[in-house]
């Protein structure tokens, strides 16, 4: 990982933790992929059997994607853990 990523998620976990007053929490994930099935359904396999809800929208000209995802998570920990985890998906934006 290199080290604006790093300082990315370091700033990320201050964050959560200084807005969050008890975890478990509900957190909404953000992302932007190229329109293809194959990889709103890798996203959304990332947050199989979570009780996650999550849409789908298409842009105007069909050529991305967007997938909101909302979710409890137990920890900052673990909402670093799964961007990280979906970081690998190619051509996904989080945002």
């Amino acid at each position: 990982m290199d080290k604006k990523t790093e300082e990315f998620y370091t700033r990320l976990k201050t964050e959560l933790e200084n807005t969050t007053e008890k975890w478990p929490a509900e957190y909404l994930y953000k992302f932007i992929v190229p329109a293809s099935e194959e990889k709103i359904a890798l996203i959304e396999k990332a947050f199989n059997d979570m009780g996650a809800v999550i849409t789908t929208n298409k842009s105007k000209n069909g050529n991305y994607s967007s997938v909101s995802i909302n979710v409890v998570m137990p920890s900052a920990d673990a909402i670093i853990d799964k961007y990280k985890e979906v970081s690998t998906i190619e051509g996904i934006i989080s945002l």
